[in-house]
C-alpha cells in the first residue's frame, strides 16, 4: 500500500490496459451526459487517472500508505474531508477514513499498519473506542498541511483515532470539522468495546492527535454529513439510510456543541410520516416546495438503534439515504442518494426560516425544495458529498460501484441542470469523496476512496458555461 507516486501512476496506466477500463476512457461519452455544456467533453488521461476538461490538470498531494510526520500511515478509504485557511498561502486539509471494524482488510489499512504493528509514539487514551482485545480502531481522520502557492504537501499527521466508519461530516464556522461514524455498531453486534454512531469534533489548526469526544446530544444514527448555519449556529444532519431522516441539533450555546442542545427531525407540514423518495408513490416533482417543521426527539443515544423510526412514527419525513449536505447562501443543499423514482439520486434544498430554532418559525417555517431529481443515470448516478463553488454551483461526487458505470464529478447550475467535470478512469472505479474548494477557489481538492488518493484540481472554473 505504500506506493510512491510515481509507481502509481505508472502502475495504474499499465493495470488499465489490461482490465478493459481503457474502454472506458476511448469511449468516455458514453458515460455521462451533459444538460448544459459546463466546461466541454472531459480530454482522455494518459496517465489513466482522472478524465478533466480541456485546460484542467490534477495534482496527488497525498496517498494511502505514505509514512505522516508522527511516524504512522495515511489510513485508506479516503472520505469527507474540510479546507481550512492557516494564513499565507497554506491550508489544512481534515479529512475522513471509512475505515470499518468488521472489514480485516480495513484494520490492516489503519494508521498503525498491518495488524497494528506500527512504530512510532501515539497516545491511545485520546482514542475513542477499542477492539475487545484493547486495540483502537482505525477509523478517524488525518491532517494535511498544503501549501497553495508552492503546491507542495509540507505535513499530515493524524488527528482523530478510535471511530468507526467515518464517513463524510462537516466544517464548522469557527473552524474545526465535524467527523461522523456512519455506524450504529455496538459491543453486542460486531467486535468493538463501546457504542458507536455519534459525531467528533476536530480543530484544523490541531498539530497532532486530539482526544475523541462524542457529540452525544447530536444523536447516536448512521450519521453521514453535517453542515452549520453561521447565522444561528444549528447543525443540519443527514442519516445514510433508505429509511433515513434529516435532522437538526440546536445548540444550547452557540459554537459550544459539547455543551448540549435539542435535536429534531424534519417533517411536512402537510403530510405526516412522509417518504420524499418518490420510489412508489410520488409526492413531489422537480421544483416544488413543502413548508417543514421539526419535531423533537427524545432518547436520542438510542441504545435500541431505532431513533429514525421514532422519528418517522412521530410524523418525521423519510429521506432515501441522505449523504451529502453543504451549506450555501442563506440556504443548504443535501443528497438523497437513492432517492428518486430510478433510485440514482435527489437534490434537496432547504431554506430556514428567518426565525428558524425559534417559537416564531411556526408562523414563517422553513422550506425544502426537490431540487433536482435524477431521470438518467449517465446525468446523475448516486451523488453524494457535494459542496458549493465559488460561482455558485454544486459540485456533486457521485459514488456507484458498478463494472459499467463510472464515477463522475458533476455541476450543477443555479437552475438545476447538470454536467460533468471529471471521471474516475483508475482501476477499480472507486467513489469520489470530499469536494471543497481552497479558500481562495483556486483549487478543488477531493478524494478517490480506494486506494485513497487526494487531488487538487485547478482549470479556468469561471468559464463555466451555461448553455
Amino acid at each position: 500500500m505504500n506506493l510512491d507516486r510515481r509507481t502509481l501512476i505508472t502502475g495504474s496506466a499499465a493495470a488499465l490496459a489490461f482490465s478493459g477500463l481503457s474502454r472506458h476512457a476511448r469511449a468516455q461519452e458514453e458515460t455521462y451526459r451533459n444538460e448544459i455544456i459546463g466546461y466541454g467533453p472531459l480530454k482522455r488521461d494518459p496517465a489513466g487517472v482522472l478524465d478533466l476538461p480541456d485546460g484542467f490538470s490534477y495534482q496527488i498531494v497525498s496517498q494511502g500508505g505514505e509514512t505522516m510526520a508522527d511516524g504512522l500511515l495515511v489510513p485508506g478509504q479516503f472520505d469527507g474531508m474540510g479546507c481550512f485557511p492557516l494564513g499565507g498561502s497554506r491550508v489544512a486539509l481534515v479529512r475522513n477514513h471509512e475505515l470499518k471494524s468488521t472489514t480485516d482488510t480495513h484494520r490492516n489499512w489503519g494508521p498503525l499498519g498491518v495488524h497494528s504493528d506500527r512504530g512510532g509514539p501515539f497516545d491511545e487514551t485520546k482514542a475513542y473506542g477499542t477492539f475487545k482485545d484493547g486495540r483502537p480502531l482505525p477509523g478517524g481522520t488525518t491532517t494535511v498541511i498544503y501549501d497553495l502557492e508552492t503546491r507542495r504537501t509540507l505535513r499530515q499527521h493524524l488527528s482523530l483515532i478510535g471511530t468507526n466508519t467515518n464517513c463524510c461530516g462537516g466544517q464548522t464556522p469557527w473552524g474545526s470539522w465535524l467527523s461522523c461514524e456512519e455506524t450504529e455498531y455496538t459491543p453486542e453486534t460486531a467486535d468493538v468495546a463501546q457504542p458507536h454512531g455519534f459525531v467528533f469534533e476536530v480543530p484544523s489548526r490541531a498539530s497532532g492527535l486530539v482526544e475523541a469526544v462524542p457529540l452525544k446530544a447530536m444523536g447516536r444514527f448512521d450519521h453521514e454529513a453535517v453542515c452549520v448555519d453561521p447565522r444561528t449556529g444549528i447543525v443540519y444532519l443527514t442519516e445514510d439510510k433508505v429509511d433515513g431522516l434529516f435532522y437538526r441539533f440546536i445548540p444550547a450555546v452557540k459554537g459550544e456543541l459539547a455543551r448540549g442542545g435539542r435535536l429534531q427531525a424534519m417533517a411536512f407540514r402537510d403530510a405526516r410520516s412522509a417518504d420524499s423518495s418518490n420510489h412508489v408513490t410520488p409526492i413531489w416533482t422537480t421544483g416544488d416546495w413543502r413548508d417543514v417543521r421539526w419535531i423533537d426527539l427524545e432518547e436520542v443515544e438510542s441504545p435500541a438503534s431505532d431513533l429514525r423510526f421514532r422519528g418517522h412514527l412521530a410524523g418525521a419525513v423519510r429521506v432515501s439515504r441522505g449523504e451529502g449536505v453543504v451549506w450555501g447562501k442563506d440556504e443548504l443543499y443535501l443528497t438523497a442518494t437513492s432517492g428518486g423514482p430510478i433510485q440514482r439520486g435527489q437534490v434537496l434544498r432547504y431554506v430556514p426560516s428567518a426565525d428558524e430554532g425559534t417559537s416564531a418559525e411556526d408562523h414563517a417555517p422553513g422550506r425544502v425544495q426537490l431540487f433536482v431529481e435524477s431521470r438518467d443515470e449517465k446525468t446523475l448516478n448516486m451523488g453524494d458529498n457535494l459542496t458549493v463553488a465559488p460561482w455558485g454551483h454544486l459540485v456533486v461526487c457521485e459514488d456507484n460501484y458498478s463494472d459499467t458505470l463510472r464515477n463522475h464529478i458533476k455541476g450543477v447550475s443555479p437552475d438545476g441542470r447538470l454536467y460533468t467535470i471529471a471521471l474516475n478512469v483508475f482501476q477499480g472505479n472507486s467513489e469520489f469523496a470530499g469536494a471543497v474548494f481552497s479558500p481562495d477557489g483556486s483549487t478543488l481538492f477531493v478524494n478517490v476512496q480506494h486506494p485513497g488518493l487526494t487531488f487538487a484540481i485547478r482549470g479556468p472554473w469561471t468559464s463555466v458555461r451555461a448553455a
